[in-house]
């Protein structure tokens, strides 16, 4: 599990399976075995909470993201606003949970050099594909399923995952609002023009 700060009244956690799997739940059970999903989502509040040195009250905001076979990505912003003046509770806290779940393989990149070392690694996999765009000064990496097929998936994310996040900007908000740097064959080009 791993915490970031965001501000002071917001914070995330991102989980991957294998973490999901080793507090004893699968990606199903999120959606199905909710006394199981209560504790973990309690468990994770109390351990950001002891982490990041954040008093949690008042009203939790829980967006949780599943991302294909990433992970899962949750942004809590505390709003203690909704705390009722009658309600002279100090332990008071109330979560309300929204889930969803995301399809496409999309990553987020601070830095283009981190794509040059991914497209590295890739094409030594036989990887030529994907779509790079640029968006509030990130970079973003898109893989359509078609694009992986015939690859280990797990392995394809491990690359990416150890130079960039996993995001949860969707491809139509990234067609809309960000810049095509490479509209196909992302790998290929990014090797074809940086690394010979």
């Amino acid at each position: 599990m791993r915490l970031e700060r965001l501000s002071t009244n917001q914070f995330k956690i991102f989980l991957t399976f294998d973490d999901l799997i080793e507090r004893g739940l699968t990606k199903e059970d999120l959606w199905h075995d909710l006394p199981r999903v209560h504790q973990l989502f309690h468990d994770m509040m109390y351990e950001a909470s002891d982490e990041l040195g954040i008093e949690l009250e008042g009203m939790l905001l829980v967006q949780v993201h599943l991302m294909q076979a990433q992970g899962m990505l949750v942004i809590v912003t505390q709003n203690n606003h909704w705390i009722d003046d009658e309600e002279d509770e100090e332990d008071y806290v109330e979560m309300k949970v929204t889930l969803d779940e995301s399809r496409e393989l999309i990553f987020a990149f601070t830095d283009f050099e981190n794509i040059i070392q991914v497209c590295a690694h890739f094409a030594d996999l036989g990887i030529n594909g994907g779509t790079v765009y640029h968006m509030d000064g990130f970079y973003y990496m898109q893989f359509d399923d078609e694009e992986v097929d015939g690859q280990n998936r797990e392995h394809v994310i491990a690359i990416m995952s150890e130079f960039s996040s996993p995001s949860i900007v969707t491809s139509h908000k990234l067609k809309e609002y960000g810049k095509q740097i490479f509209s196909q064959n992302a790998t290929g080009q990014v090797n074809k023009y940086f690394l010979q």
